[in-house]
């Protein structure tokens, strides 16, 4: 499997959690976190359920891999999200050091991988991850609007 199949297959994983967000009335976002070829760590956004701000699918996705792993640090890891990450998420994706972050719909109004704001491009930060954005974004994107939708009517 090539790096664009590999990364396919993992977005699916998160959309999957993105689902299950939306089913408990959150915004439809999910991530995932592989290291060595399997998923360390899961996350789909709750901060409604936890009354928890940074309850974001990114954040819980870390939690869970860092004590899967039992360290904070998570390097040589892929994090796989439905929705270009936001500030505080970027901020966390650093200071665990994962390696590469892909992500599915890009975020015009909180996106912190360059829709905003490139904080992983920024010189004066002490680590760079890899960023690929696009990948399976239409079907991100059609969570999205379809979550939103029933929201303004």
């Amino acid at each position: 499997m090539n790096m664009e199949q590999q990364d396919r297959y993992w977005m699916q994983a998160a959309l999957q959690l993105a689902d299950e967000a939306a089913n408990q009335g959150e915004v439809p976002v999910g991530a995932v976190l592989v290291h060595r070829g399997g998923i360390i760590g899961r996350g789909a956004n709750a901060p409604i359920a936890r009354l928890d701000p940074s309850a974001h699918a990114e954040i819980l996705a870390l939690r869970d891999a860092a004590q899967n792993l039992g360290n904070y640090r998570l390097p040589a890891s892929t994090l796989y999200v439905t929705l270009e990450p936001c500030v505080m998420c970027a901020g966390a994706i650093f200071n665990a050091r994962v390696e590469r972050v892909v992500f599915a719909a890009s975020d015009p109004k909180t996106g912190a991988c360059g829709s905003v704001i490139d904080l992983f491009a920024h010189p004066g930060l002490n680590h760079h991850a890899h960023i690929c954005g696009g990948i399976e974004a239409q079907a991100s994107i059609a969570r999205l609007k379809a979550f939103f939708a029933t929201r303004r009517v």
